[in-house]
């Protein structure tokens, strides 16, 4: 189960420019690294389903409510990023927004919510819309309830 506290502990993305990113935005508090050209991003902490040890990585968010939206996109990969699977198998994740850390709850957004969720995600971040015509996978959106 990860919580916010995973964050300092987990181990980084296998793709160097996701761990350096996440470094600085970690070394910083979240002042680094947040916002770049209009895009936010988080943090993003999950249990390895296969090691049971915390991973993290960095993700474009948007905001519905107080939950806080990622996209499972690995750029148009015809499988699902890592992170994803990691939470399907354990929901339980730590997130840092900012300099706000939190424990969240996951959740794939219904067919319903996904239906607001996609345009709005897609105007935070445009690519997205390329990569689901990359693959046939529907990309999945996920929401994450903060727990406290």
């Amino acid at each position: 189960m990860a919580i916010a506290d995973d964050l300092d502990r987990a181990t980084d993305s296998q793709w160097d420019w996701v761990a350096e990113q996440t470094r600085t935005y970690l070394d910083s508090g979240g002042t680094e690294s947040h916002e770049s050209n209009g895009v936010y991003t988080l943090i993003l902490a999950t249990t390895g389903r296969k090691t049971g040890l915390p991973r993290r990585t960095c993700l474009i968010y948007g905001t519905a409510g107080d939950d806080l939206v990622v996209v499972a996109s690995k750029a148009g990969a015809d499988d699902d990023p890592a992170w994803f699977k990691n939470l399907q198998a354990n929901p339980s994740v730590g997130v840092q927004v900012g300099t706000r850390r939190l424990t969240a709850q996951a959740r794939v957004a219904t067919p319903a919510e996904r239906g607001t969720l996609w345009p709005l995600m897609a105007k935070i971040f445009p690519l997205y819309d390329e990569y689901a015509q990359k693959t046939d996978r529907e990309i999945p959106i996920v929401l994450l309830t903060p727990q406290d």
